[in-house]
Formats: C-alpha cells, sequence, structure tokens
C-alpha cells in the first residue's frame, strides 16, 4: 500500500534515538497493516531492550540541557511542532486512518484534539510557579520551588495514536523532563510522523526518543532502568496493574489511564433528542474503541422505548467502510481479535435474552468490521454490562428510580468516564456527587478537552492529563529552608 503525502518524509519506519532515525541492531521488522484491507502500509525497526537503553541514555544525555532551557524557550518549541501539527494535519491524519482505521473526518479531528494539547501546554510551561510560606519562626523562610521529574517512560494505546501521545508528550516536555516513548505496534507511524515533525519545531535530538518493536522487551527495560523516574501509560487495566507492580522495584512515579466501563444514564425529564445526539457521540465515534465511550445505556423505564427507537434509527443511518470513503461514519475494528471479542460480547448477550434492534453481525466488507449494534432487554450479568466493549455497540438496561440508576453505575470496580441526561438541577447534584468516576458529562457525550483534568478513579487509574493539573505528574516539589535571616 502507497501512502499519497504532501510531506512523504513524514513516513518514517525506523526508531529514532538520540536524534538519529536508525534500524534495530538485528535488523528485524513489523508488518503495519491497514485494518480495513489487511494491506501492509510499511515495516518498523522491531527494537528491543538493547535499542531501549540506549534511547533511554539519550533522554538522560538531554535532559540537563532541556531541564535548564528557558521556559520561553521550550514554549516557542511547542507552539512551533503545534503550528507544523496544523500546518501538516492532511498528512498525518491520513497516517492515521491508514494504520488504525477511522474515517479520515475524525482522524484530522484527532490531529486538531491532540495539538491542542501542544498549544496548552507550550502556554502552561512559562506557568510552573513555586511558593514561599510563613514560617514557624522568624528567622527563617519556607520556600517551595518545581523542578523536571527526569527521563519519562510513555506507553501509548492504538485506539488514539496521535492523540494519546500528544496529551503526555507536551506537558513532559513543558516541565523540562525527557521522553522515551513506546507507541502501540498497530499504529506506530502516527507517533513518528509526530516526533518527526517536533524536530523540525527545534526540539533538540535526545529530548524525545521513539522505539517499537518487541513489547515485552520495551516495557521491562522502561520499567526497571533506574534512570527512568516516571512511567506514563494509557491502555488496559490488567496491563496498567502490571506496569505498575514493575514500576516499584524502583519506586518510579506513575500515571495510568486506564480502562473504562462508561454509564450512559437518560432520566425521564432529559431531552431526548439531545441525549439521542450525545449518545451518538459518545458510543459511535471511533466505531466504539475509546475508553470514554458509553458503554452500558441506562434509561429510565418511562422514557426506555422511545429512546430505544429514536436510536436505532439514528444508528441505521451510519455507513460502515473503509474510512478513507468520504462518507464513512464507521470504520473497521483494529485486528481481527478485537472483532472476534465484540461480536461474542453481542452473541452472549442474545443468548440471555437481549434482542437486536439493528445490527448484532459483521459487515461484509469484511472480518473487522461490525455492524452498529443496538441490544434492548440487556441485564447484569451480561458481558456487555461487566466487560468493556470497545466496539460499536450499544447495550440498553432499564432502570426505575435514580437510587437504582446509581447503583447500576456505579457496579464497577472502574471509574473513569460517565454520562447523565436530566433537566433537574437538584438531581443533576446530587447525580455528579453520587457517581464514582473521574469525569462525568452532563448532558454532553463529547466531554474531553486540553483545559480539563482528564482521568480517572478506582482501577482506571491515578493522575490527570490535560488542564493546569496536568504538569503535576511530570514535576517534584522542593522545600528549601533558608535559615540564618537575623543573623
Amino acid at each position: 500500500m502507497t501512502l499519497q503525502l504532501n510531506k512523504p518524509d513524514l513516513l518514517k519506519t525506523q526508531c529514532l534515538i538520540d536524534g538519529q532515525w536508525v534500524s534495530s541492531d538485528s535488523g528485524d521488522t513489523l508488518d503495519v497493516m491497514n485494518p480495513a484491507t489487511g494491506e501492509t502500509i510499511g515495516q518498523i525497526a522491531r527494537c528491543g531492550t538493547a535499542e531501549t537503553r540506549r534511547a533511554i541514555e539519550a533522554a538522560d544525555k538531554a535532559l540537563k540541557s532541556w531541564q535548564s532551557t528557558p521556559a520561553n524557550t521550550r514554549a516557542t518549541c511547542l507552539r512551533n511542532w503545534y503550528n507544523l501539527m496544523l500546518q501538516h494535519q492532511d498528512d498525518l491524519a491520513a497516517i492515521l486512518t491508514a494504520e488504525m482505521g477511522k474515517p479520515l473526518s475524525e482522524a484530522k479531528g484527532e490531529i486538531a484534539y491532540g495539538a491542542g494539547y501542544v498549544e496548552w501546554f507550550a502556554e502552561e510551561s512559562k506557568r510552573i510557579y513555586g511558593d514561599v510560606i510563613p514560617a514557624p519562626d522568624g528567622d527563617k523562610r519556607i520556600i517551595c520551588f518545581r523542578q523536571a521529574v527526569g527521563v519519562v517512560g510513555c506507553i501509548t494505546p492504538w485506539n488514539f495514536p496521535n492523540a494519546m501521545l500528544a496529551r503526555k508528550l507536551a506537558p513532559a516536555l513543558a516541565a523540562g523532563c525527557t521522553v522515551v516513548c513506546k507507541p502501540a505496534n498497530e499504529t506506530p507511524l502516527s507517533a513518528y510522523a509526530m516526533v518527526a515533525l517536533a524536530e523540525d519545531a527545534g526540539i533538540p535530538p535526545g529530548v524525545i526518543n521513539v522505539v517499537s518493536g518487541v513489547t515485552s522487551e520495551i516495557g521491562a527495560e522502561i520499567t526497571s532502568n533506574p534512570i527512568v523516574k516516571k512511567v506514563s501509560f494509557t491502555g488496559s487495566t490488567p496491563v496498567g496493574k502490571s506496569l505498575i507492580e514493575a514500576c516499584a522495584s524502583t519506586v518510579k512515579r506513575t500515571s495510568m489511564e486506564l480502562g473504562g466501563n462508561a454509564p450512559f444514564i437518560v432520566f425521564d425529564d432529559a431531552d431526548i433528542d439531545s441525549a439521542i445526539d450525545g449518545a451518538m457521540i459518545s458510543k459511535f465515534r471511533n466505531a466504539g474503541q475509546t475508553c470514554v465511550c458509553a458503554n452500558r445505556m441506562l434509561v429510565q423505564e418511562g422514557v426506555y422505548e422511545e429512546f430505544a427507537k429514536k436510536l436505532t434509527e439514528r444508528v441505521n443511518a451510519l455507513r460502515v467502510g473503509d474510512g478513507r470513503e468520504a462518507d464513512v461514519t464507521i470504520g473497521p475494528l483494529v485486528n481481527d481479535k478485537a472483532a472476534n471479542n465484540v461480536i461474542s460480547m453481542v452473541e452472549d448477550a442474545v443468548s440471555g435474552g437481549a434482542k437486536v434492534l439493528t445490527g448484532g453481525e459483521r459487515e461484509a466488507s469484511g472480518p473487522r468490521f461490525v455492524k452498529p449494534t443496538v441490544l434492548t432487554e440487556c441485564t447484569s450479568d451480561m458481558r456487555v454490562f461487566k466487560d468493556e466493549i470497545f466496539g460499536p455497540v450499544a447495550p440498553l438496561f432499564k432502570f426505575s428510580t435514580e437510587e437504582q440508576a446509581i447503583q447500576m453505575a456505579n457496579d464497577t470496580e472502574v471509574g473513569l468516564a460517565s454520562y447523565f441526561y436530566s433537566r433537574d438541577i437538584g438531581r443533576i447534584w446530587r447525580v455528579s456527587e453520587a457517581l464514582e468516576y473521574g469525569i462525568i458529562g452532563v448532558n454532553e457525550g463529547a466531554v474531553s478537552n486540553p483545559a480539563a483534568p482528564f482521568g480517572g478513579v478506582k482501577e482506571s487509574g491515578q493522575g490527570r492529563e490535560g488542564s493546569k493539573y496536568g504538569l503535576d505528574d511530570y514535576t517534584e516539589i522542593k522545600y528549601m529552608c533558608l535559615g540564618g535571616i537575623n543573623a
């Protein structure tokens, strides 16, 4: 498969270590596949322990200089990077769609979204403030200041290969950290292209290093190497737990943005048409392959039938196909395993008594295409209630009271995003305070933006990405006690 790009040198297949694009030591490669067609887009360097160690050492070598670079200069580099990402938005989107499958319009939106984090933290880099604290003794002064935590390891997923990396790189660089990135092997080309633009933006060699290949070896080196002071990971809860455990041996700081099981609650007093709009955005964006997408549609019995009917009508208007086609709204799932898992969850629900209003099977386009699906009469013992679906399947669950809705929503070990629709101001406060989630969308299905703190509670992780809080995970607070003032 040949990609037609305005800037062809954005299509990189080697890893970046200390400012040099290099092949793996062994010369081995991995194929990157277009999930819509099965075609090979490119062959990337298959790196492992040795290459990762060199990348970490390069980041360590670059740390002192980057950390001491004036915040204004770091901000200028980030701002240049932001401008280049938007300038080459079409190329970045074409690469993203080719390796991940999402519709081109969504891919362009992701590029703008990721670039927004770069812009935000370009500005925040100049606002890393400290404090002077009143001392208990008049002969002393208490001063607190923040410094970069050091070398950071960033491990990112395949579903948003541009935005998830931007959300980690931007605050790390703004704080003065240097980075070793490990993108998902399914979608490494987006990371390489982004970092190529970072070079063009003036970010010095060694500040950003990117390796992909043998996941177990790369992850083990990042989590065990004492040079790495922090690990930031976006992915599944089981993998996140393993990384936290591995980081414990060197007491690294960790930020974990892990799995979700988002409830989407529709109360009787909701604006149903608005709720349908929110459900379509939240559930079917990226073919349902998002950690914050609506997983369980909890609908109060008074509006259940109306909501199911209107949702089905909207879902039937979606078009499944290759994301490069102009009118496609639902692309393929990332691989055969993902599609098989989604189909098995639908089959589990149907065997338990759920009814298929639309979809429920593969699309004729290919094995990785799943028809957008609406299921009714779902129950809490089904996998679609317990597990993260990660596909275009909307299961509807009926509830009768506000208390029951809250209990159903919180009946999960994770707590990333949640949504509910109501026009009762008292209910809005009660339910928002009762939901055990880090993110709550009230009468809104799209909640993420650079100015807001993104992250979850319970087993959905720790730390926040974006907002003024996003720099906290990349800085250490130093306390200096200055004595002898009156001597």
